[in-house]
């Protein structure tokens, strides 16, 4: 990823994280990582696929020592950047094999994370090893194979939709994860879902993406593209675009 790359990641993190519900699921997922509602003062957790730092940054807030962590060196280096106080925190690692010992931590999160894995039961195995007795994890996701755009193309949207999520690792995962918890050794499990719902062109990116990766597999024609995304440019400008993300957020306890 080069460096206009990162920055344009980065910036549309940034845009979709200003969104309130995006915000208050943010906070949801920190109160989750508690037993009793809040984690406690001084707690230590691992905010697998941390991007751009930002809840690093917000759970230090509530006293929590949090430690980010991600595949990309770049991504950690622009977390570094952004959240200069919180520069220690972060670190590269790999979500199947956590940098840590067993029963160090006792918070794990994994926001839009388990989708990019081919074994994503192996990373709540992970969880679980180093998460210390009465230690919690939430994992929050997207269904990629139940997004919802509307169209004047229902037939090709639904052909971009599918191969987009055909695309992905585990495009299922977050439909999967109190199943996940439950059978990575996981107790008092809990699931809940959520809708992020677009109506203006901060959903573009998104949908420029999807196409993009149908004409990577051959799925759709360069004209049946742009004439897609030209309909959805078009709906944006006049305030009729709609695209629906359902998101799944489970937690448990370490048994």
């Amino acid at each position: 990823m080069s460096t206009p790359d990162l920055d344009d990641l980065v910036r549309r993190l940034d845009l979709a994280d200003a969104r309130p519900d995006a915000a208050a699921l943010r906070a949801r997922s920190y109160d989750l990582l508690g037993s009793a509602g809040v984690p406690a003062l001084g707690t230590r957790v691992v905010d697998v696929g941390c991007g751009a730092g930002r809840a690093v940054a917000e759970l230090a807030e509530r006293g929590v020592r949090a430690i980010g962590l991600d595949a990309d060196e770049r991504m950690v280096a622009a977390a570094r950047r952004r959240w200069p106080a919180h520069a220690a925190a972060f670190r590269a690692g790999d979500a199947l094999a956590l940098p840590f010992g067993d029963g160090e931590l006792g918070g794990y999160r994994a926001d839009k994370v388990l989708h990019d894995l081919a074994e994503p039961a192996r990373a709540v195995a992970e969880a679980r090893r180093v998460l210390e007795p009465g230690g919690r994890a939430v994992l929050t996701g997207q269904d990629w194979d139940a997004i919802v755009i509307d169209s004047d193309r229902p037939g090709l949207t639904r052909t971009i939709v599918r191969t987009r999520a055909g695309r992905i690792a585990s495009p299922r995962a977050a439909r999967a994860h109190r199943a996940l918890l439950l059978d990575g050794g996981f107790r008092d499990v809990t699931v809940e879902a959520r809708t992020a719902v677009f109506t203006d062109e901060t959903a573009l990116p998104l949908l420029a993406a999807a196409a993009a990766a149908c004409r990577a597999a051959n799925a759709i024609t360069d004209e049946e593209a742009g004439a897609w995304l030209g309909e959805q440019r078009a709906r944006a400008r006049a305030g009729r675009l709609l695209v629906a993300v359902p998101i799944f957020m489970a937690a448990g306890t370490r048994a």
